[in-house]
């Protein structure tokens, strides 16, 4: 609970954890979002400014540059005046004159309301002044001028402001401080903004110096004022001025301009636009003006009618942006979360694998029990059938005990089955690499299945290709089972017809499946047609599932094929490296198929085609599943063909290395025996109608080194005989007339005997040839007749042939002392040798003493570790100790390891100059050899480990114990059994 708790609470933490960082990268999000927007709307507003300051720079300088130009006109005007007024005489200007002239050239002025022309006149010349213009100097108020210094008054004006002629320019205050400031100092002066009179505009005056001739360049204020003749004036419309400019420009619409005289800081005099300025003020712009007047300044400010509007980039810009931090939070929050859902499946999943671990322990532990509970009560069983066998029984007797054998072993075989499906499962079956010979397995295999095929009467064959090389390194025992397994699904579903197993080199399969496809599939018909006599060219004369099995196949594999005799020195066949070798085997048979349906799951553990074949066959549905596991440990596939009612074709490949006979690693020693070198040479006459089945008869004789001829009828055979009398003659070798089943008649035995006696007496051929029967069944042998020399009963094999070969020529005594049998074998190795038996069941203890003993071996027993242990104190004359696995008190285990340590203590001492009495041995090591029923890959890795040489399983047979003891004792001469 204390665990849990905490465990929650650190869940709890974490998801505080990532909520608080989801907030915070929101948060910051968000704060990108304003500073990128802040950003953009600052850019934007600083080109804005910049565009705002371009326009009023922009204005300025055209506001000047156009005032300029207007005061340089002024300025020529007044040299005209100077010349024209004052330097002619009499005058050559009038008022009449000047109105005239100023009217046509006002559009070079178009920023002034008018000109005119003020005269200066001193208080002594105002008399004779006044008489000549005919009227009185007056006053700005239209008054007459009081007395004074001097006078400006205004002689000379355009009609636009003729209404001031006769005013005295001086009278005003301002106008006088302006007119004193011009002729001091040479330059136009304005004034103050005013309203002018007529458009009521604000404005401003300009006055510039009219001087006489010959004052020079650097004249001094006093000569200035001295040289001064009058003063040119204009009157400037400021608004209109600049309304002109404006409108002249693009973008007067999004602006708003005021021009300033800024001479009083503190008190700027407007000249253009509102008194209260709108727009927007935050973002506004100063731009000087320079008028020409020294003493008075101008500026124009300009700013936007409105609030320059958010760019659209300052929105979708920071939402792009949002819009990626959220999907990259999203993706790390993902990320986040993924990896931690990871590490808790990888936490989950390593809790899993522990408690899976465990579960295999207990689970090879439940296996390791039950197969030894069961296999040692099966062991007394099989081993006391076994003993009461080798006992004086009558006929009823031993059929019940023969019975109850089969049976034995069937249930043996079952769990076999299913500790085989648990071992794969559970990742523990290991594939063997040691040397055996092919062929022996596979004649092995038929044997078991051939009182089978005799009751049903069915043709049983295997055929091996003369290139498939005599001696392969790879496991037999998982290749046994493979074949075991494919052959016995075979002979259980075949009720008539045959069972064919062939094996190819992969190579010379393909190039001939290449040469000629066939494209049927599974359960459909084929396009060929039906013979007329409903045969065809198989084994049996039934058609096959796969036609790819056909004789036009078949045949050419076969030509295709060296001899077996043509071999290189190294024992292979020649054009063939050494290294891997793939090989192709197929299970041909013609029995009842696979239905449709059920083909999809044929290698589903437990699964048979429906509920009716396991109450009709019987079986558990896990021998085809293991056999397709071995397959794939061997490197190899496994399909099949199957159509209903016509039968089912496997096939698989495997992997298996090439193994020379005389490679330093021995072939695994079997108890299966060598085939005869007493036939080669030999001739043979073959009678089969069948060419497939020809072909097998023929690779069988062809193994014990006989020639065969074939001939499809008998007519054909005798033919073949009596044209060949010399050859025979000349080899001084009998020979063997072989009749298949088929070609054989009612009475055929006589008519043979009969013409081959003829031609005996007649001297075509020296010696009648031995003739042999080959059938299928028992009751085909009630066909022979008294003639035939011998029947063979099928299926064939090598070693049987040669065996009713041997009966038939006279050479059976001659072969059976160069072929012990398998007990033989045994008793040669087991004859006159001390065995320590160790096993707590008593009734295995007499079993195993009993097997022993049948092969002649000297058995002394023990019930338990501590007894084999004192029993085997040093010195001992023991050769060899069978030690079971699980005992009470000390188990083989323990025993083995304490017999190990007191060998390497012994050794030890030896090796020190020690000897023990009564032995003379240089270095103790005692094969022990566990014993027991539990057949898991961990036990033997167990026995390995702790010391012992090798491994029997109970109950062990003949083979099993001849290849354990086989490593270790050294077999007696045949002539001393």
């Amino acid at each position: 609970m204390v665990a849990g708790a905490a465990a929650a609470g650190g869940r709890r933490r974490w998801w505080l954890n990532r909520t608080a960082m989801v907030v915070v990268w929101v948060v910051v999000s968000v704060g990108i979002w304003v500073g990128l927007h802040w950003y953009i709307r600052t850019v934007s507003m600083r080109k804005a400014e910049e565009a705002l300051e371009s326009m009023c720079e922009e204005r300025a300088r055209m506001l000047q540059d156009q005032f300029a130009v207007s005061v340089n006109h002024v300025h020529a005007l007044a040299i005209l005046v100077s010349t024209f007024h004052y330097r002619k005489q009499p005058s050559a200007i009038d008022q009449e004159t000047f109105a005239y002239y100023t009217a046509k050239t006002a559009f070079e002025r178009p920023l002034l309301n008018g000109v005119a022309y003020a005269q200066r006149v001193v208080h002594a010349e105002r008399g004779k002044f006044e008489s000549q213009q005919g009227w009185t100097i007056k006053t700005m108020k239209q008054e007459p001028s009081p007395v004074q210094d001097e006078y400006a008054p205004v002689i000379f004006s355009q009609k636009t402001v003729s209404y001031i002629e006769a005013l005295d320019m001086m009278s005003g205050e301002e106008d006088r401080e302006n007119i004193l400031r011009a002729r001091a100092t040479g330059k136009a002066v304005l004034t103050n903004p005013f309203r002018l009179l007529g458009s009521n505009h604000l404005g401003v005056v300009l006055t510039f110096p009219v001087y006489r001739a010959g004052l020079p360049a650097d004249a001094t204020v006093a000569q200035r004022v001295e040289a001064t003749a009058g003063y040119l004036g204009g009157a400037f419309d400021v608004e209109s001025l600049v309304e002109n400019l404006l409108r002249q420009l693009a973008g007067n619409q999004d602006i708003m301009v005021n021009v300033y005289d800024v001479t009083n800081t503190s008190e700027p005099l407007i000249m253009y636009g509102p008194q209260n300025p709108d727009g927007y003020m935050p973002l506004s712009h100063v731009s000087m003006l320079d008028f020409g007047d020294p003493f008075r300044k101008h500026q124009m400010m300009c700013r936007y009618s409105q609030k320059p509007p958010i760019p659209l980039s300052a929105i979708t810009t920071p939402s792009g942006v949002f819009v990626i931090c959220m999907l990259a939070g999203y993706i790390l929050y993902a990320a986040w979360n993924r990896y931690d859902n990871v590490k808790e499946d990888c936490r989950k999943m390593e809790e899993l694998k522990v408690q899976a671990e465990a579960a295999d322990v207990a689970k090879s532990q439940f296996l390791a029990t039950v197969s030894h509970e069961i296999r040692t009560p099966m062991n007394g069983v099989l081993g006391m059938l076994d003993m009461l066998l080798d006992t004086d029984l009558n006929l009823t007797q031993k059929d019940y005990a023969q019975t109850a054998q089969i049976c034995g072993k069937a249930l043996i075989a079952l769990i076999n089955e299913v500790l085989d499906r648990a071992k794969i499962e559970a990742g523990k079956l290991e594939i063997e690499a040691v040397p055996f010979e092919l062929r022996s397995i596979l004649d092995d295999v038929l044997s078991l299945f051939s009182s089978k095929s005799r009751e049903k009467g069915i043709e049983l064959a295997v055929f091996v290709s003369h290139k498939v090389p005599e001696i392969v390194t790879g496991d037999p025992g998982r290749f046994r089972q493979i074949i075991t397994n494919l052959v016995g699904n075979s002979v259980k579903f075949t009720e008539r017809g045959h069972i064919f197993v062939q094996v190819h080199l992969i190579e010379n399969a393909n190039k001939v499946m290449d040469a000629k496809v066939d494209t049927d599939l599974n359960g459909c018909l084929s396009d060929m047609m039906v013979p007329s006599d409903g045969t065809f060219n198989t084994l049996s004369g039934l058609e096959a599932a796969d036609r790819r099995n056909s004789w036009e196949n078949f045949k050419l594999l076969v030509s295709n094929e060296m001899p077996q005799s043509d071999k290189c020195k190294n024992g292979m066949p020649c054009g063939m490296n050494s290294g891997n070798v793939t090989l192709m085997v197929s299970v041909e048979d013609t029995g009842i198929g696979i239905p449709l349906q059920a083909q999809d799951r044929v290698f589903t553990p437990f699964m048979q085609a429906d509920s009716s074949t396991s109450r009709n066959y019987g079986g558990t549905g896990i021998g085809l599943s293991i056999s397709k596991c071995l397959v794939e440990l061997m490197g190899g596939q496994i399909n099949f063909i199957s159509r209903p009612n016509v039968g089912s074709t496997f096939t698989f490949t495997a992997i298996f290395q090439r193994c020379k006979k005389s490679a330093g690693g021995d072939p695994k020693r079997t108890l299966s025996e060598s085939l005869p070198t007493g036939f080669k040479g030999m001739k043979a006459f073959l009678v089969d109608a069948r060419p497939v089945r020809s072909a097998v008869t023929k690779y069988h004789l062809q193994r014990l080194g006989i020639t065969v001829e074939v001939a499809s009828t008998i007519k054909m055979a005798l033919n073949a005989l009596s044209g060949q009398n010399g050859c025979l003659r000349s080899g001084k070798r009998p020979y063997i007339l072989l009749i298949e089943k088929d070609s054989w008649t009612p009475g055929m035995d006589v008519y043979l005997h009969d013409q081959l006696l003829e031609w005996k007496q007649c001297g075509q051929i020296p010696e009648v040839p031995k003739v042999i029967l080959l059938v299928t069944s028992e009751s085909d042998k009630a066909k022979a007749g008294s003639f035939v020399d011998t029947v063979i009963m099928k299926p064939l094999r090598a070693s049987t042939v040669a065996a009713c070969l041997q009966h038939a020529l006279g050479m059976g005594k001659q072969q059976r002392k160069e072929m012990p049998n398998g007990s033989a074998f045994l008793h040669s190795l087991l004859a006159g040798k001390n065995i320590l038996v160790v096993d707590d069941n008593k009734v295995n203890l007499r079993v195993a003493a009993g097997a022993l003993k049948k092969y002649g071996a000297k058995v002394e027993c023990a019930e338990s570790g501590k007894d084999a242990l004192s029993l085997l104190q040093l010195p001992h004359n023991f050769d060899a100790c069978f030690m079971d696995v699980q005992m009470p008190e000390m188990d083989g285990f323990e025993a083995t390891r304490q017999i190990r340590l007191m060998e390497s203590k012994a050794n030890e001492e030896v090796k020190c100059g020690e000897t023990y009495e009564g032995s003379e041995r240089a270095e103790w090591h005692l094969p022990i050899l566990a014993m027991t029923a539990d057949v898991i890959q961990a036990t033997y890795e167990e026995c390995m480990k702790c010391g012992m040489d090798g491994y029997v399983s109970k109950p062990f047979e003949e083979q099993q114990l001849y290849q354990a003891v086989a490593k270790f004792l050294v077999s007696k001469p045949n002539s001393d059994l």
